[in-house]
């Protein structure tokens, strides 16, 4: 079995055995057998970290119910390699040269070495900042929930944000919490930090070591770091700009709010389509603008090697990058005075493509099977299952059953990726020295 399949597979068996468990009574708060299609549907929603949610999370689930969606939302947040390969790691079991080479794709590394330590770092980094973070939100919580239940809030969202899951105990969300800036700036830094990347945070836990050591040692930054960072703020700051100027005059929205409640609240929601579905807001109430702007920003995504989803910011720059090129007459594609690979050109380009089909098929086949629902709405819904992002102007719930398969079918390949998908079912690809002549044609 090729690496790509044992991937793919693994993601399906996880998303089965949570079906299994949310199907059965003890995982409703009613005690009775939950509907198949719910239990499918939040699995998968849960692996893939999506927070597509049919039901009430919080209301519909048991605490029990409720602890198998946060165990899914982790092993899926950790990806089915990593959380497999760290379990094999504690009971003491022997890496094969196979074993390397799974992990190494699922962490998206240029070589094998060093993977188990990657691996161990990987861990504890998603333990520091999940605990810090509940540890913040819990004085909020605990004031408004009491301490015990206010700590499980806690734990249950920290976890959520730092994978870019969205899901949430509370029926509106976080719409509750709005205008608390604890709330709002631990939600947006976990999920920043979470869709950043795991190479990223390394990097920059270095850079803080060596200021705290007073090292003279200079560091050099990967281009991956300068990339991310680059664009993840450049998307940050326009989209907070942008929603900003487009709700600005809506009653339902940012209207009422004074320009302090205004800022924070259209933060919140740039931040949120990278790709985590917390909101601040009813999203449905929204100007078609706004739902635009978060569908390019949902279609971006995060960055690769950490939670989110989406096309990365990597492939963003690296494809408007070969546009620069081309308006500059230049054959190869600089970004920061190196010179990108041509097959990483290929990789990006083949990305962008295969997302932009997986996404337009999808909205062609819900708009087939529920037509009296708004086509923007139906594009909103499958873009944000594409990029695991799980932000809803309201339709979810009320959905087809076909339509709702879709989704699930929408959010499965959007977790796994499409080329890795294709790999799967096509097999991994195998190098070939036929070379073809070359022959121009008319473009653009």
């Amino acid at each position: 079995m090729t690496v790509s399949r044992t991937i793919c597979l693994g993601f399906l068996a996880v998303i089965a055995i949570g079906t299994l468990l949310l199907w059965m009574p003890f995982s409703t708060s009613d005690g009775s057998w939950n509907d198949p299609i719910v239990a499918l549907f939040t699995s998968t929603s849960a692996v893939c970290v999506t927070g597509h949610i049919v039901v009430d999370t919080g209301t519909h689930f048991s605490p029990l119910g409720q602890f198998f969606i946060l165990s899914l939302i982790q092993i899926g947040g950790l990806g089915y390699m990593t959380a497999t390969t760290f379990l094999l790691l504690i009971l003491g079991r022997r890496f094969g040269l196979r074993d390397k080479i799974a992990l190494q794709q699922a962490l998206d590394r240029p070589n094998m070495q060093g993977s188990t330590q990657v691996l161990r770092s990987i861990i504890a980094t998603t333990l520091i900042f999940e605990l810090t973070g509940a540890f913040f939100l819990l004085p909020t919580f605990a004031r408004d929930h009491g301490l015990s239940q206010g700590l499980w809030l806690s734990i249950f969202h920290s976890v959520s944000a730092w994978n870019n899951a969205g899901f949430s105990l509370f029926s509106d969300n976080l719409v509750g919490y709005q205008f608390s800036i604890p709330v709002n700036l631990v939600i947006t830094g976990l999920i920043i930090f979470g869709g950043i990347g795991y190479e990223v945070i390394f990097e920059l836990f270095l850079l803080l070591r060596d200021r705290l050591t007073r090292s003279t040692e200079r560091i050099v930054f990967s281009l991956n770091f300068k990339v991310a960072v680059s664009t993840t703020i450049i998307l940050l700051v326009v989209g907070t700009i942008a929603i900003f100027l487009t709700e600005l005059n809506n009653p339902e929205t940012l209207g009422p709010m004074n320009f302090g409640q205004r800022l924070i609240t259209a933060w919140a929601q740039a931040v949120v389509p990278r790709t985590a579905g917390f909101n601040t807001i009813n999203i449905g109430a929204m100007t078609v603008p706004s739902l635009f702007i978060m569908i390019v920003l949902m279609f971006i995504g995060g960055s690769p090697g950490g939670t989110a989803g989406g096309i990365k910011t990597t492939t963003l720059r690296v494809l408007t990058s070969c546009t620069k090129a081309i308006l500059q007459g230049k054959e190869e594609v600089i970004l920061y005075d190196r010179q990108v690979p041509v097959s990483l050109i290929l990789k990006a380009v083949g990305v962008a493509v295969g997302s932009l089909v997986t996404v337009s098929v999808m909205t062609i086949l819900i708009t087939f099977s529920d037509p009296n629902i708004d086509f923007i709405r139906i594009l909103f819904e499958v873009m944000s299952g594409f990029a695991t992002v799980g932000l809803s102007t309201g339709i979810t719930a009320g959905l087809s059953t076909f339509a709702k398969l879709v989704i699930v079918a929408t959010m499965y390949i959007g977790r796994v990726g499409v080329l890795l998908l294709m790999g799967a079912i096509l097999g991994d690809p195998s190098p070939t020295a036929v070379r073809f002549p070359e022959e121009n044609l008319l473009v653009g």
